[in-house]
């Protein structure tokens, strides 16, 4: 008799026993006898008589307290669904979203986030047995308007920060623009001129790209002080 062990698209890590049985497998998946392991931390998919873990490596896995930027995929008449980046969907309830009482009989979900709104939000909950559910309604959160969105590898986050904020902040200063880093690797970026923005993105990418070289600081000091980006030069 063939069993999966485990839910479809749940989180795996190495070790962990996937389906006992006969089964065809590929990547992901070691056999020993009739018992199948995983040997990725990866999201673990099962086609019918063909199972397989994808890695995860890239992607970002929400942990509570995260802020992270979400694009609105779904409205439901007492919730959104949002891709937040992550293997999952996340979901935000009615409740959640603004420090108001949600009447869904009176209010509409429609007025408050739309398909496509982008919005600044919090990881309320997580853990490996269901999505991530979000939450907007403390100070500071909620729908961002205009500007653009980049995404970047998550883990490279700290380092488009810096030290208590110093990389970002001389990137915001130096080419007049907010910016807002999601811990899941968005990045909200809004300038007067278009022209700001894209000076800033070319940093972000400056930054991404050699986040593990010395004296990055300086080179992106420099680049933005001569008004030199990576397109003009």
């Amino acid at each position: 008799m063939s069993v999966i062990k485990v839910k479809n698209h749940e989180i795996v890590i190495p070790g962990d026993l996937l389906a006992e049985g006969n089964f065809k497998y590929g990547e992901g998946v070691i056999r020993k006898g009739n018992v199948y392991y995983s040997t990725l931390v990866g999201l673990f998919q099962d086609k019918g008589e063909f199972i397989q873990v994808k890695s995860l490596r890239g992607k970002y896995i929400p942990r509570p307290g995260d802020l992270v930027i979400g694009k609105i995929v779904e409205v439901g008449l007492t919730n959104w669904i949002v891709d937040v980046g992550a293997p999952y969907s996340a979901v935000l309830l009615a409740n959640n979203a603004t420090e108001k009482r949600f009447d869904p009989v009176k209010d509409d979900t429609r007025k408050i986030f739309d398909i496509g709104d982008i919005i600044l939000t919090k990881i309320a909950s997580f853990d490996r047995t269901r999505d991530p559910s979000l939450l907007t309604n403390e100070r500071g959160l909620g729908k961002l308007r205009g500007g653009r969105v980049i995404e970047i590898e998550a883990a490279h986050i700290p380092r488009v920060i810096g030290k208590k904020g110093t990389m970002i902040n001389m990137v915001k200063r130096l080419t007049r623009t907010q910016i807002i880093t999601g811990q899941n690797g968005r990045i909200w970026i809004q300038g007067k001129k278009p022209e700001d923005e894209i000076k800033a993105i070319e940093s972000i990418t400056k930054i991404e790209l050699e986040a593990h070289t010395q004296g990055l600081t300086d080179r992106i000091r420099d680049m933005l002080s001569n008004g030199q980006t990576e397109n003009e030069k």
